[in-house]
């Protein structure tokens, strides 16, 4: 394993607390599918599709890590980190598939609201409630010492789905005390709105990294103006920043150099790579050393684009 990977979070520990979290969150899946089909609850049934997605996630989470947890070789040089992104693409897919039926389903029942059981609804949501807060116990260490994007996503899976657990407990509560059947379906769509949103948040950052867009926490500019303070450097292009995955950096660049600083170009390179892993954590870079401007027949570099 790569020292990128040891300093992430793709230890034994981790993954058996996503193990563990993606058992928990599966019981009560159970659960709520049960209690949804007794008391006629689409918002607890909803509820149990965003569990569905939890266990989904923490489930490609733990997956992720362990393919990615796997050393680099002849024909992937850079390992399988991102096998990461492709999970977080499936996550945010299926997402917005069980977002359709359950807001198609709410639509439906909104027209012509049927009777729930709004006792058996507070008690399901109440144990899903409890059982969240126990799962979010389980990865805030992983989600705070991490960028990993599958981490981060399963993470607030579970938060967005605390607060669906929530509101479906308030609405039984609101169910029970004035008999507002109509308030089961309006939950159900809050929910599918909630899955979409997530699904967004995650399909976004996903597809900026299959891009090779820049890290969204690097500016770039900010990157060239700290490279062209160092002494020996008079001027940085052809500058790209890139993911390997979410937590792993990537940079190329052509920097020319005083001609004085030429035979000190280890030095040089030492003091680039230094300050580009501390201060950028870009721990991937490849600097090509040049000590006079790029010709107008691009024979050394390539800046039009």
């Amino acid at each position: 394993m790569d020292k990128d990977s040891k300093k992430t979070m793709d230890s034994p520990a981790v993954q058996n607390r996503l193990k563990v979290a993606a058992l928990l969150t599966f019981f009560i899946l159970c659960i709520e599918v049960i209690g949804g089909i007794m008391a006629n609850s689409l918002a607890l049934l909803s509820d149990a599709a965003h569990m569905f997605t939890d266990v989904f996630a923490l489930t490609l989470s733990w997956f992720a890590l362990k393919i990615s947890y796997l050393p680099s070789n002849g024909e992937k040089t850079y390992g399988y980190h991102r096998i990461e992104i492709l999970a977080a693409v499936v996550n945010g897919l299926v997402l917005i598939l069980m977002a359709g039926g359950i807001f198609y389903e709410a639509v439906q029942r909104y027209q012509n609201p049927p009777a729930v059981d709004s006792e058996i609804v507070i008690l399901v949501a109440a144990l899903g409630l409890a059982t969240n807060l126990i799962v979010i116990y389980y990865l805030k260490d992983p989600f705070r010492h991490t960028h990993d994007l599958n981490i981060r996503s399963a993470f607030f899976h579970v938060l967005g789905d605390l607060v669906a657990s929530l509101g479906v407990l308030i609405g039984g509560g609101i169910i029970w005390l004035t008999g507002w059947y109509i308030v089961d379906p309006l939950l159900a769509a809050s929910i599918a709105l909630l899955l979409v949103w997530g699904a967004w948040n995650i399909l976004s950052d996903a597809f900026h990294i299959l891009l090779e867009g820049v890290p969204r926490e690097i500016s770039i500019t900010e990157v060239k103006r700290e490279l062209i303070a160092l002494p020996a450097v008079r001027d940085i292009h052809e500058l790209h920043i890139w993911s390997i995955c979410s937590n792993i950096y990537a940079l190329s660049t052509h920097a020319l150099i005083h001609d004085s600083d030429a035979n000190q170009f280890e030095s040089t390179l030492t003091d680039i790579k230094e300050l580009l892993e501390t201060k950028f954590h870009i721990t991937h870079s490849t600097i090509q050393f040049e000590t006079r401007p790029c010709a107008d027949d691009h024979t050394l570099c390539n800046i039009r684009h």
